[in-house]
């Protein structure tokens, strides 16, 4: 994928062209579209790291200078350029100038702005007298990119000036293509006169990419006469040359569109025509859409980094969403090497989506991950993995099966659609049938399989699986219950309650204050711990390897018979049963402080035994080996749970430390975005940093805890003690809209108004502590009743105001 440098060369026949046919020049320029829209400058240190420009059908990755380097792991160096699921367009594309028969590549861009539809790149360096921007955006529901040049004349000259663009093509498919029968030819370029554009087609497929701009070509090359030197493949360059006069102090703009498609030359052509003909409009549209996206659960609190990262992550979620026609629409796990769809991922984000409002992509994300579930297992068990052009890489492990009920409930108590229910009921039925019958081997309740952890051998009796599958039981007897199968909800319950208890009891740990992280054979345990001392040996973790030799040693003096609970790795999915509400609050308490122990300045360790004494004032930049791996990594969804599992227990201070964490790495590297892996590694945009953020803020500080079916909204608000004012506007529940406004005075009153759109709609406020007899209701009607400590208000109409004093 690396592209060389070009060097001056004539650039063959003079070849003039015809507008007559050709689309209209645009009339607004893209950077006038935006101004006045949010935007974050990149650092300087990070110009040589991804950005990403994102549309539903084709996004586009290369490195915030402008350059299109190799990039990514899963097609090793591919996975950057302009990729149209399920194939890539191109490998990129670069510009250059020629003044005075010098040629001055446009590169090394000295800025990179972001902004939440669109990107801009300065260039200023070994330009004389001049100054370029490059603008880009995808718009909606085509597959396109259309990128924009501004040329600036900052002498007192007139400036003739040759501008180049060169396209390097490279059609080739997805990952596991080769299951689907996708194989890659030579890419052959044909020039198309009455567009002005290349046209380029793979030789063995009727993939196409197209590319041109708003102006007549004055020239054009293909292949480009390029020096490469070990550049082997089916790849080509193409040009497209244009002369341009600037007068002194003047600008011309030049529009290009890059459009393709995977089965019809004719599509891309009119692709292409399209993106010229109509960019300014899309952008707006997409501007428009955007801020519809931010409006929807608005927060406002006294920490500004964080309202810019709630309301960034907003954006974050829609430039996830792979749509790919003929197999399905949903969110994509991150990118740039998880673009496709995945079941735990989705499982997570969705319940974020959803509550920030971004409804319609969750119904359609399920969809897709239920019917192929269907096609491919057939019993309820949901995928974990698959490509985008259908070939599903695993069929799933065992946490993602519960995690499919709990994401159905979350998504029926928020939007009360009873039909919803009934077509993924079934779904969840056989999911649960298959789980215990098939994975379960002896019978205790505990499924044996691969969790969240994918740690070769870690693969009996996990905590996390426990933990998902006993709140599986617990919200698929509520759906029964909801769907009127009042035995098989008696059932489903009492299977909950047996595994909350036998959680609680078998997989506690006492001498580690924590969960452990499985139930197996000390056979297992010894491999096990064998393979984790060489991992803390090898990364210089000292304290780990003594940890893991005392436990080997005590396994070895005491042996057992029978499976029994071993914390090895510390990994962060002990803490699930936090997450999940379901531990013992004694247990909870004592786990949630060792978990602390876990940690960075920008969260919770994967692997626990990975930290060492650097880690608790460590907030550079992560190191991580040469090879891809998750080694050493403090990630964004260990680091959510914590949080969420921290509310869960009545501690919103320790909660928002967390998510202060997280903070931390927003824009660290990505200007916009939030890393995979704290601070700059892995995905630079990933989908369950919603959930890491949406879960805790909105179902847990402001407790917003609906069930539109019965039309009512429930909310528990526990504020964090900092935040002394704070708001969450238009939260979309059913076809109703609530929002929440809080104030602390400084003598310790809180005045909580909560308003909805539904006049028709139930609020219920349970507020904890409340101080009695300092209750005043200022708006509204309601009742009021006490109960063990809690006060609960209940009331219909447009909006209830409050004010009391806490104890």
């Amino acid at each position: 994928m690396k592209f060389p440098t070009l060097y001056p060369f004539a650039l063959g026949i003079l070849l003039m062209f015809s507008c007559q046919e050709r689309p209209p020049a645009s009339d607004r320029p893209l950077g006038s579209l935006l101004k006045g829209e949010p935007s974050i400058e990149g650092k300087k240190e990070y110009l040589q790291s991804p950005f990403l420009t994102a549309g539903d059908r084709v996004y586009m990755v290369g490195y915030q200078d402008g350059s299109f380097p190799d990039l990514g792991w899963h097609i090793k160096g591919e996975m950057g350029g302009i990729w149209d699921h399920p194939i890539k367009l191109m490998d990129g594309f670069t510009a250059f100038l020629t003044l005075d028969g010098v040629t001055h590549p446009l590169e090394g861009a000295h800025r990179f702005v972001n902004y939440p539809m669109a990107g801009r790149h300065d260039y200023s360096r070994g330009l004389p007298g001049l100054e370029a921007e490059r603008w880009q955006f995808v718009p909606d529901a085509k597959e396109g990119v259309v990128v924009e040049y501004v040329l600036r004349n900052t002498s007192q000259k007139e400036m003739p000036l040759e501008f180049g663009f060169v396209g390097h093509t490279d059609l080739r498919p997805t990952w596991l293509g080769e299951r689907t029968g996708m194989a890659d030819g030579k890419d052959l370029p044909a020039f198309d006169e009455a567009l002005g554009a290349w046209v380029v087609k793979d030789s063995l497929n009727p993939w196409f990419v197209v590319f041109g701009s708003d102006l007549p070509a004055d020239s054009r090359e293909s292949p480009a006469p390029l020096d490469t030197p070990g550049k082997a493949g089916n790849e080509t360059s193409s040009v497209l040359s244009y002369a341009v006069t600037l007068p002194p102090g003047g600008q011309k703009t030049i529009r290009f569109a890059i459009a393709g498609s995977y089965s019809d030359e004719a599509q891309a052509k009119a692709t292409f025509s399209d993106l010229l003909k109509n960019a300014s409009a899309d952008l707006i549209a997409k501007r428009e859409r955007y801020a519809g996206l931010a409006s929807r659960s608005r927060l406002t609190t006294p920490d500004s980094a964080l309202n810019e990262t709630f309301e960034w992550l907003k954006y974050n979620c829609d430039w996830l969403i792979r749509d790919v026609p003929e197999i399905g629409r949903g969110i994509g796990a991150g990118i740039p090497d998880y673009p496709w769809w995945f079941g735990v991922d989705s499982e997570y984000a969705l319940q974020g989506y959803m509550a920030l409002g971004q409804r319609e992509i969750v119904y359609e994300t399920i969809r897709l991950l239920d019917s192929v579930s269907e096609a491919v297992n057939g019993n309820g068990r949901i995928l974990h993995e698959m490509s985008t052009n259908g070939a599903v890489f695993n069929p799933g492990n065992i946490n993602e099966t519960p995690q499919f009920a709990s994401l159905v409930w979350q998504v029926y108590k928020w939007d009360g659609n009873r039909d919803f229910l009934k077509r993924y009921f079934p779904t969840v039925k056989k999911g649960l049938q298959w789980l215990m019958d098939e994975n379960d081997r002896d019978g205790n309740g505990f499924p044996d399989g691969f969790g969240m952890m994918e740690i070769h051998g870690l693969d009996s009796e996990m905590i996390d699986v426990a933990s998902y599958t006993q709140a599986a039981f617990s919200h698929a007897a509520l759906m029964a219950e909801e769907l009127g199968e009042t035995s098989l909800a008696r059932a489903y319950a009492q299977q909950a309650d047996t595994l909350k208890a036998r959680i609680n009891r078998e997989f506690w740990s006492a001498p580690f204050r924590s969960y452990a992280d499985f139930i197996g054979t000390d056979q297992q345990a010894l491999g096990l711990i064998e393979d984790a001392i060489v991992r803390a040996d090898t990364l210089g973790k000292p304290w780990a390897a003594r940890e893991l030799e005392q436990t080997r040693n005590q396994i070895l003096q005491n042996p057992h018979p029978r499976p029994r609970p071993f914390v090895v790795h510390h990994n962060w999915v002990v803490n699930t049963p936090m997450e999940m509400g379901i531990a013992d609050r004694d247990k909870a308490l004592e786990a949630l402080e060792t978990a602390r122990n876990f940690t960075n300045p920008f969260g919770m360790f994967v692997t626990g035994i990975d930290r060492d004494e650097t880690a608790g004032d460590d907030k550079g930049s992560f190191k991580g080996s040469s090879v891809f791996s998750y080694t050493g990594a403090v990630m964004t969804l260990p680091t959510g749970v914590q949080a969420i599992a921290e509310n869960n227990y009545g501690r919103p201070d320790q909660a928002l430390d967390y998510l202060n964490r997280m903070v931390r790495s927003f824009s660290y590297a990505f200007p916009g975005s939030m890393y995979e892996v704290s601070p700059d590694y892995g995905m630079i945009a990933q989908a369950w940093n919603s959930y890491s953020f949406a879960v805790p803020i909105i179902r847990q500080f402001f407790g917003i805890d609906p069930m539109a079916s019965r039309k009512q909204v429930r909310l528990r608000p526990q504020m964090p003690a900092s935040w002394e004012k704070a708001s969450l506007e238009d939260v979309h529940i059913g076809e109703n809209r609530v929002s929440v406004f809080y104030e602390k005075d400084p003598e310790g009153s809180i005045r909580l108004r909560v308003v909805q759109t539904r006049e028709d709609w139930n609020l219920l406020l349970h507020l904890e502590g409340v101080l009695e007899g300092s209750l005043e209701l200022l708006e509204g009607e309601a009742l009021q009743r006490w109960e063990n400590g809690t006060l609960e208000v209940s009331g219909k109409g447009q909006a209830i105001e409050l004010r009391y004093i806490k104890n």
